[in-house]
C-alpha cells in the first residue's frame, strides 16, 4: 500500500536524516553508509533502528 502523498517527503532516516525511499513493504534509506530499511506495517511507517533491516 502506498503511503499518502508527500509523507516521503518529510520522512528521514532515524540513523542518519538521508531521505528515505520506498520498496515493497519498506522504506529504505538513501545513504550510502547506511542503507537501513524500516517496515511499513498497516500502512504506518517504523521508523524505530531496532526495527530496520541491516543491508544484505
Amino acid at each position: 500500500m502506498p503511503l499518502e502523498a508527500g509523507l516521503l517527503e518529510i520522512l528521514a532516516c532515524p540513523a542518519c536524516h538521508a531521505p528515505l525511499k520506498e520498496a515493497d513493504a519498506e522504506l529504505v534509506c538513501t545513504g550510502k553508509d547506511c542503507a537501513l530499511a524500516y517496515p511499513v506495517r498497516d500502512g504506518i511507517p517504523v521508523l524505530l533502528i531496532d526495527e530496520a533491516r541491516r543491508p544484505a
